[in-house]
């Protein structure tokens, strides 16, 4: 059982709707409840939300034909990848129909001279690395969830390689978009750079399926490291751990990947992933470069982890170590929610400037500690985004409420240092109101251009803001 949401009323699906999809694809068209029920539910807190229907497509054009046929009828229509978002982003709110965009997943084309590559929406982050690595090139994007990579696109993903790399707002190059009056629409090109007109591929980044769904993506790729190093180092304070990170950046270290666990959090990962590191505060640190550089990092970074109260670094320098340091990172999320048996997860993220984020942590974890709720932080402090993830009961509205407000105070204390109220998971459902609260006017802006683009409101209704 989840926490509940407020639903808004809903219209069944038009019979003559139906007929038409059933008769464009056949058995690809499901409306048992098991099928609707795994596409009407999230990964977080929010109630179940079905779907009226749920159809798998196979090309751009089937998408454009559900599109045409949709806005005929009137029926919204939520696109769905791997179903990994955090804040209700792909719950039908209104109903309608779910396009499952998961077997789109064709690998269409990769150019290693150009470092870069095309592929369906459906492609999972796993897969594509699998695919091109003996190219010597991979994709860095990493949110932790086997995710496709067009709902990545569609929610602007980020993860533990954003320091170095960037977010999907830098990967990716160009969008093949359905639209909301059916058209298939490339927003560029390939080139690297353009000062051709609006940049729509930036506006469909993030935009959450809601001015367009993506069927095709093109990345920038990279070179894989020659060296890739990595090291477990844990602190006597929040602080010590936080300071080293930004005084690292501060004088220049390319991190790879550096990630914070606070001592709850590492007591779980222990129990979760049958590992048994210090349950203290403690950094995930990754270094890629020839091996003359990784070691001028390393060295750089254990003096200045030692500086600020931090211990012996842990090494995991061959790939089968490093994939198990990473693989409890990756479940970090799940060890938090199973701190309480029956519980479930109500994660959340902010993102700061790099020298208010040891401020911002340690205030949070005052917070958490003055609250029975265990809540765990943990996130991506190279860029100054962290998380907290609640283990909460579903029954006892009490605690709802308890960590609503813990919640809102976060956000709060986030946009008083000039961050955001979410650095990667989306505003979906969950944070609309934090949204208007960090861009104020901007958010009539971007009503203006979802009435210009989707007039009918069709295209996954209910998210981000309310019209």
């Amino acid at each position: 059982m989840s926490v509940a949401t407020a639903m808004p009323p809903r219209k069944a699906l038009p019979s003559a709707f139906l007929d038409a999809a059933r008769a464009m694809f056949g058995e690809r068209l499901k409306t048992s409840e098991a099928i609707r029920l795994q596409h009407g539910q999230s990964e977080a807190h929010f109630q179940p939300m079905l779907p009226d229907a749920v159809i798998y497509a196979h090309t751009t054009e089937e998408v454009v034909a559900l599109v045409r046929l949709c806005v005929a009828h009137e029926v919204p229509v939520v696109p769905f990848g791997a179903g990994t978002s955090i804040e209700g982003n792909t719950l039908p709110v209104r109903g309608g129909v779910t396009i499952d965009l998961s077997e789109m997943n064709a690998i269409l084309e990769v150019n290693a001279e150009d470092l870069d590559c095309t592929v369906q929406a459906g492609v999972r982050r796993e897969e594509l690395n699998a695919w091109i690595r003996d190219t010597g090139l991979f994709f860095p994007i990493d949110p932790g969830a086997n995710a496709t990579i067009g709902g990545m696109a569609a929610t602007r993903a980020s993860g533990t390689n954003a320091v170095r790399y960037g977010t999907m707002r830098e990967a990716v190059l160009s969008l093949r978009v359905v639209t909301p009056d059916g058209r298939d629409v490339r927003t560029s090109r390939r080139a690297r750079k353009s000062a051709a007109g609006y940049d729509l591929t930036r506006l469909m980044v993030g935009s959450e399926g809601t001015l367009g769904i993506i069927t095709e993506v093109t990345l920038r790729l990279h070179g894989i490291p020659e060296t890739i190093a990595s090291a477990v180092c844990a602190f006597e304070t929040i602080g010590g751990a936080v300071d080293t990170v930004v005084q690292a950046i501060q004088i220049g270290v390319p991190l790879a990947r550096v990630e914070i666990l606070d001592e709850l959090q590492m007591k779980a990962v222990n129990r979760w992933s049958k590992l048994d590191y210090p349950e203290l505060t403690t950094l995930f640190f990754e270094f890629h470069g020839s091996p003359l550089h990784v070691n001028e990092q390393i060295e750089t970074v254990r003096e200045i982890a030692s500086m600020n109260g931090g211990g012996e670094f842990n090494w995991s320098n061959l790939p089968e170590e490093r994939s198990k340091l990473w693989k409890a990172r990756h479940e970090a999320y799940y060890a938090a929610v199973n701190l309480r048996a029956g519980a479930v997860g109500w994660a959340t993220d902010v993102c700061v400037p790099i020298s208010r984020l040891a401020e911002c942590i340690v205030e949070t974890r005052k917070d958490l500690d003055a609250s029975p709720i265990p809540a765990t932080i943990l996130g991506h402090v190279g860029d100054g985004n962290f998380h907290v993830v609640f283990s909460i009961d579903p029954n006892a509205p009490a605690e709802i409420e308890e960590v609503t407000a813990i919640n809102k105070k976060l956000v709060a204390r986030a946009l008083a240092m000039d961050g955001t109220c979410t650095g990667e998971h989306g505003i979906g459902i969950g944070k609309q109101d934090c949204l208007v609260d960090e861009l104020g006017d901007a958010v009539d802006m971007m009503r203006v251009i979802k009435r210009a683009i989707d007039p009918k409101d069709l295209f996954n209704p209910g998210k981000i803001f309310s019209l």
